[in-house]
């Protein structure tokens, strides 16, 4: 029996997936989250196949839950399953460690396709994000966007501050100090090329950049 695990903090998606869940695989265990702290109960409480993960959960970092889930149970298969459609998101979903990555947008019989490709023990990302992933492979360190050189923690206090809170704020909900912040903000500036605030959001803004 295949035992799924549904996490969303939307009630509406949730009862939505287990629906679909329910015709395509009526023998399976279907269980729900709405947010990182109960995924995380969850998995250490019983045995799962397939987490369907939402990248923007309450809790914490889609990203940090991705790599604390493999680093726990790297047998766990992941599908992240996100109403963001950027390629640099995909690529660092897989690189922490998620099997595949599926946006909202697909039609349910992609939802499926998806899940027995991640259950089988292959990757799987949108057809229409295939071709920009091979794209960005492919690109020169010339014609890579300087933000692909920032650490995935880099990455999200850009996109942090750029929303405009405060470097106490940031260091709250991440769990850091404020000098641990103001230190990846001078790494930010620096491999940026930027010097203010100011230019980080503009630079965000432009490159049309997504929180994590």
């Amino acid at each position: 029996m295949i035992s799924i695990l549904v996490a969303d903090d939307h009630p509406v998606v949730r009862q939505g997936l287990k629906h679909i869940l329910a015709e395509e695989f009526p023998q399976a265990q279907v269980g729900e989250a709405q947010n990182a702290q109960e995924v995380l109960e969850l998995v250490h409480r019983q045995k799962w196949d397939i987490v369907i993960l939402d990248l923007s959960m309450p809790g914490r970092s889609g990203l940090d839950l991705i790599k604390e889930l493999k680093r726990a149970f790297p047998h766990l298969r992941i599908l992240v399953l996100t109403m963001l459609s950027e390629e640099q998101l995909a690529i660092r979903v897989l690189r922490a460690g998620a099997e595949g990555f599926l946006t909202k947008d697909n039609a349910p019989e992609e939802l499926v396709k998806a899940i027995r490709k991640v259950l089988a023990g292959s990757k799987y990302v949108n057809p229409s994000l295939a071709q920009a992933l091979v794209f960005d492979l492919a690109t020169t360190s010339l014609e890579t966007p300087l933000h692909t050189k920032l650490s995935d923690r880099e990455y999200q206090v850009l996109c942090m501050i750029a929303s405009g809170r405060s470097m106490k704020d940031i260091a709250e909900d991440l769990s850091l100090s404020i000098k641990t912040i103001n230190t990846y903000r001078a790494r930010i500036l620096e491999k940026l090329n930027l010097k203010s605030n100011v230019d980080l959001t503009r630079y965000v803004i432009e490159n049309r950049l997504r929180s994590l």
